[in-house]
């Protein structure tokens, strides 16, 4: 039976999840594991995170750049839209490797895109990837420009969704792609399901990739809600979304006529690149299988899709 989770969020501490995300990706990009010259400018204090710390960050990053590839790949206009997307460096490393052309919405509660903004603003490397008649404004937390847009969100508020859709520009009948890592499991699944709907009402042709945590009924899930429910940030939406089933009803019963899920350990054996998979295995000593395949089976990468277009007929995971 499915269990309601009776513990409150802190903004807090869920914004907090952002610092140990971005630490976590440079610990990948210091062992090799992956490609990014931006992230360490969003870290104070590098930490060497454990080998599996490092491998299963790398799966996640893979994944979702797998996805993201295969969009930017297709032809026509695109743009993006990342809900809660933190000290995210994503677009930074596009336009490091000329794919920048496409409109990049950032969305996030202001006292994370005001502390983005700021280091944004203070540092060269960053402020010329913004444009040069980009206008950056740390106090407000935003960022216009004509590819790159940091807006102040609370995701918890349609309105405020609303708005920054509106100031942002964004054009409906542009395909679009929309990332949320993290995010939605953190919210009351009242909130998460208008979340997902309203952006099917909004897009006429879409895909809305979700990385996120499931499966809560067993020993490691229990363990796994007891640690962030301990520091401040409970994942509100597991009970609502305990199974892969359930992730894609969350789309398919908000607008998205196809969806998508896997757990992250079947994607890491059948989706990752496998000359690039076994290049990172030899990159660290590496005994902790059991636990590596049980934090996988507990983590899943689900999406869905509205194509009004056939954009996405050979679109995700199972094709070559």
């Amino acid at each position: 039976m499915a269990m309601k989770a009776a513990a409150t969020s802190s903004p807090g501490a869920v914004q907090a999840t952002n610092d140990d995300a971005s630490a976590s990706k440079l610990s990948c990009v210091k062992k090799g594991y992956i490609l990014d010259d931006f992230v360490h400018f969003f870290v104070k204090r590098p930490i060497k995170r454990a080998p599996l710390i490092n491998r299963g960050y790398y799966a996640r990053w893979a994944a979702i750049r797998k996805l993201l590839l295969q969009f930017l790949d297709s032809v026509g206009p695109k743009q993006i839209l990342s809900l809660g997307a933190g000290f995210d460096t994503t677009y930074f490393q596009l336009e490091e490797e000329g794919r920048g052309e496409v409109k990049y919405v950032e969305l996030d509660f202001l006292e994370v895109t005001s502390r983005k903004a700021t280091i944004i603003a203070s540092r060269e490397q960053l402020q010329k990837k913004v444009e040069s008649l980009g206008t950056i404004s740390p106090e407000r937390g935003e960022i216009h420009s004509k590819h790159y847009m940091l807006l102040p969100v609370d995701l918890r508020d349609i309105n405020s969704l609303e708005k920054a859709f509106e100031c942002a520009q964004l054009d409906i009948s542009v395909p679009t792609f929309i990332l949320s890592e993290c995010v939605l499991i953190y919210l009351d699944p009242d909130v998460s399901r208008a979340v997902v709907n309203w952006a099917a009402q909004k897009f006429n042709t879409a895909v809305f990739v979700v990385y996120e945590q499931y499966s809560p009924e067993d020993a490691f899930g229990q363990q796994m809600i007891k640690n962030l429910e301990s520091r401040g940030c409970p994942l509100l939406g597991i009970h609502d979304t305990p199974s892969l089933e359930a992730k894609r009803e969350r789309f398919t019963k908000n607008g998205w006529p196809r969806a998508v899920a896997l757990n992250m350990d079947e994607i890491y054996r059948s989706e990752i690149d496998p000359i690039d998979r076994r290049r990172i295995e030899r990159l660290e000593i590496f005994d902790e299988f059991e636990e590596w395949h049980m934090m996988q089976e507990h983590y899943c990468l689900a999406y869905g899709i509205k194509d009004a277009t056939g954009m996405f007929d050979n679109f995700g995971f199972g094709v070559r």
